[in-house]
């Protein structure tokens, strides 16, 4: 499929429908704004609106502002380049909103990362998670690497697995000779969106040290069998500019991008 006919699939089965909320969060629509949210311990939302914003784009700005400065929520418009109107970004900087780095959205066919090997180097091993000390070593990675917040990563996972388990796995890699006693080496997770032919990559954090390896090639593929198993078509990453050009390379399609606006109360 070509880069536009992917956008086209994922703009109808995951963008329309709000099908990439996170699961078990509160999910409204506002109109025209695709709104969730968490209230309590990881609290949060998130807002997009993949219909535009129709005649009064700031007056719908400032209705989300007021819904979650009610409750105390700081929250993240994302935006994507070909969303409407063509001056959203200016408009959400104008009412307060901080613009975080831009992302580029990365769509492929599963069936073209399988056709590639993901070889890992000797002794070190790939395997899904499945103890809480896990997900805190994955955390310590991704807080080390990114600045997530070790509590952050660790009680929003473990909680996303314990309410949807089959929707969501979580894979690290690691030293086989030091096991659970070394560091996560590279981590990342699929998440599995029901009603999609999606399923949506996450994390891939590797250790500065262990780059260029193949760990991050490694752990793409065995996150497409997992998809394959389930039959899902297609994958979707936000993809940094570290990991876009591995993707593109293994022969998934850059096909637009996305900047999150920040709200914070």
């Amino acid at each position: 499929m070509t880069p536009d006919e992917l956008l086209d699939v994922f703009h109808r089965q995951v963008r329309l429908p709000d099908a990439d909320a996170i699961p078990g969060w509160r999910q409204e629509v506002d109109g025209l704004v695709h709104r969730s949210y968490l209230e309590g311990p990881g609290s949060g939302g998130f807002v997009e609106a993949p219909r535009g914003l129709g005649d009064d784009p700031d007056a719908v700005i400032a209705g989300q502002i007021a819904f979650f400065t009610e409750r105390g929520l700081s929250f993240e418009w994302k935006t994507y380049a070909y969303d409407e109107p063509a001056d959203l970004p200016a408009r959400l900087r104008r009412a307060g909103f901080v613009a975080e780095p831009a992302e580029t959205l990365i769509l492929g066919e599963v069936d073209r990362i399988l056709a590639r090997p993901g070889a890992l180097p000797s002794k070190i091993r790939l395997r899904d998670v499945d103890e809480p000390s896990d997900l805190h070593r994955i955390a310590v990675l991704m807080d080390a690497l990114w600045g997530m917040g070790l509590e952050r990563i660790e009680v929003r996972l473990a909680a996303e697995r314990r309410m949807f388990p089959d929707r969501l796995i979580v894979t690290l890699i690691e030293d086989a000779l030091k096991g659970p006693d070394g560091p996560a080496l590279t981590a990342a997770w699929v998440r599995f969106q029901p009603g999609t032919g999606f399923a949506s990559l996450w994390g891939g954090g590797t250790l500065p040290e262990w780059r260029r390896q193949g760990l991050y090639s490694a752990i793409l593929v065995h996150r497409a069998k997992l998809a394959k198993e389930r039959g899902y078509e297609f994958l979707r990453v936000d993809a940094s500019e570290d990991s876009r050009p591995i993707l593109q390379n293994l022969g998934l399609h850059a096909v637009t991008t996305t900047t999150p606006y920040v709200f914070s109360v």
